[in-house]
């Protein structure tokens, strides 16, 4: 049995032990069982009338209930599946669409197939007129719940915050669905109904339906490829620190590449000596048709910078915090996505940029090297904090960082003149676009053979917001506040050290950078 069918007989299990209970539940209310009766009237006694006893929980009750409205968590759901839809997660639409529409269908059906009245309590706290079972609020709410956590275990890569958003998910249900009894406006029965009939249908519909997009080796005819045929040889990179279970993500690149025609998968882990330079020479001279690199934006130059001019092709699988390469060639942030556009994309020629300096080994770079605030927004990161928040300690070091002492610089393009600037930080761009879609460099494209330079100086510290409105807006006017310059060489120079970084990864502060397009050097496996 295959990895995937174990997991739809699970879901398919889990989908019964709730599905089978709920049954049972509407035999017993259908059938006015008085144990059942005796047991709703003992366990929501207490709750209702604790609640008439505290005016300031009868709002709270009231508040819960008017926000978890049913059909607003339905339309929240349909809107997630046009995102959804919008992102090219269409499996993932569809699945949405299909489990909240039966739940909210399910629920009014039933309502009206048993007719149970609601809780006949001598005060009432808010008046309803429909029947009781199952309880709408509890199983629209259990059935929400269950598609944050489906969707946060295939979108969001980080262990903590997966477990973060399924706690939260679940604690909002049980409270929605403790609130229905605490108002008496449901037996405890009706609640528990809702949220094995919103938990059951979800589950059942990933037994009947995966969610996870299709391998294009499934939905697409493949591409022609040189080494095509028997034999094809997969290298695999991986920096085992940025997937939380790396045992779990070789057997989904395995089942991948299998489905894709790969005989043979070669995998290399990443050291902290060797972040990924030494893996790749093994895996270009073992015979790889394919190199996957896996992890954040150092490894991926590491192995790309190996392996540029061999003409073997470089997978991105982007799994680090910046990914800037990965964003700008569209390749998707989710692993599983990632992954299949690495064994079934197209190739791709596109540039890297060498580079060198004062205190400076011959280096290149993919994405954009600095010097000035950016580099001390990278030297900045607490990387324990990064671990925890993501890019979100990118965002905290450069609000540190916003006042860094402006530079005097001296610039020359194309071995042209010198000439002098004062800014804040230089950036030098193999592509355009930083986190968020922020156009720093729009007219930067990774494969015109040539390097974009852009200098920002803002001289107060409310100045940033005018600067940063016309980054987003494109505005293409040079001014001493940003000034932007494009060629196929580079040379900066410096009155001072500086702190200096390429792709994100700081380097020893220096007063000189030099780069130097390489034009079509390395093949990147793209979107098709």
């Amino acid at each position: 049995m295959t990895d995937a069918a174990r997991l739809r007989t699970r879901h398919l299990i889990v989908a019964i032990c709730c599905l089978v209970p709920f049954g049972l539940l509407t035999l017993a209310v259908g059938a006015h069982w008085q144990p059942l009766a005796d047991l709703d009237q003992h366990l929501g006694r207490w709750p209702h009338q604790t609640t008439l006893d505290h005016p300031w929980m009868r709002h709270v009750a009231i508040g819960i209930s008017d926000v978890f409205r049913p059909l607003y968590w339905l339309i929240a759901l349909l809107v997630a599946a046009v995102l959804l839809w919008t992102r090219n997660h269409r499996r993932a639409a569809y699945w949405l669409i299909g489990v909240s529409l039966a739940t909210h269908l399910l629920i009014v059906g039933f309502k009206y197939l048993v007719d149970r009245p609601r809780p006949g309590w001598p005060k009432v706290i808010l008046a309803l007129g429909d029947p009781s079972f199952p309880s709408g609020h509890a199983g629209q709410i259990a059935c929400t719940a269950s598609v944050v956590i489906v969707l946060t275990t295939m979108l969001v890569r980080r262990r903590e915050l997966r477990r973060l958003i399924a706690t939260v998910a679940v604690l909002v249900a049980l409270i929605v669905g403790a609130d229905r009894v605490f108002l008496g406006v449901h037996h405890a029965s009706d609640v528990v109904a809702g949220w094995l009939l919103g938990v059951g249908v979800a589950v059942l519909g990933l037994a009947l339906f995966d969610p996870a997009p299709r391998s294009l080796a499934l939905t697409t005819e493949p591409l022609p490829a040189v080494l095509a045929g028997p034999g094809r040889h997969l290298g695999v990179i991986l920096n085992p620190s940025k997937v939380d279970d790396p045992g779990q993500f070789r057997a989904l690149v395995g089942d991948l590449a299998h489905t894709s025609g790969y005989e043979r998968v070669q995998w290399w882990e990443t050291t902290v000596e060797d972040t990924g330079y030494g893996m790749a020479h093994e895996a270009a001279v073992s015979g790889a048709s394919l190199v996957l690199a896996v992890g954040g934006d150092g490894t991926i130059r590491a192995v790309c910078e190996e392996l540029a001019g061999t003409g073997i092709p470089v997978g991105i699988v982007p799994a680090g915090t910046g990914n800037l390469l990965a964003r700008n060639l569209d390749i998707p942030l989710y692993l599983r996505a990632a992954v299949d556009i690495a064994l079934n994309g197209q190739d791709r020629a596109i540039d890297m940029v060498r580079v060198s300096g004062d205190n400076l080994e011959d280096a290149t770079f993919l994405v954009m090297a600095g010097m000035g605030f950016d580099a001390a927004i990278m030297e900045g990161v607490n990387e324990d904090f990064k671990a925890k928040v993501g890019w979100l300690a990118y965002v905290w070091s450069a609000l540190k960082s916003l006042m860094f002492p402006a530079i005097r610089l001296e610039i020359s393009v194309d071995d042209g003149e010198f000439t002098k600037h004062r800014a804040r930080t230089i950036v030098i761009g193999n592509v355009g676009n930083l986190q968020g879609g922020m156009p720093l460099l729009p007219n930067a494209a990774i494969d015109d053979g040539q390097v974009d330079v852009v200098l920002l100086y803002p001289r107060r510290f409310l100045s940033w917001l005018p600067l940063a409105a016309r980054v987003l807006t494109k505005n293409s006017r040079n001014d001493e506040t940003i000034t932007r310059m494009t060629g196929r060489t580079v040379v900066v120079r410096a009155s001072a050290d500086t702190p200096r970084q390429l792709d994100g990864d700081i380097i020893a502060a220096g007063r000189e950078l030099r780069a130097e397009c390489d034009h079509g050097r390395l093949l990147v496996r793209v979107p098709r």
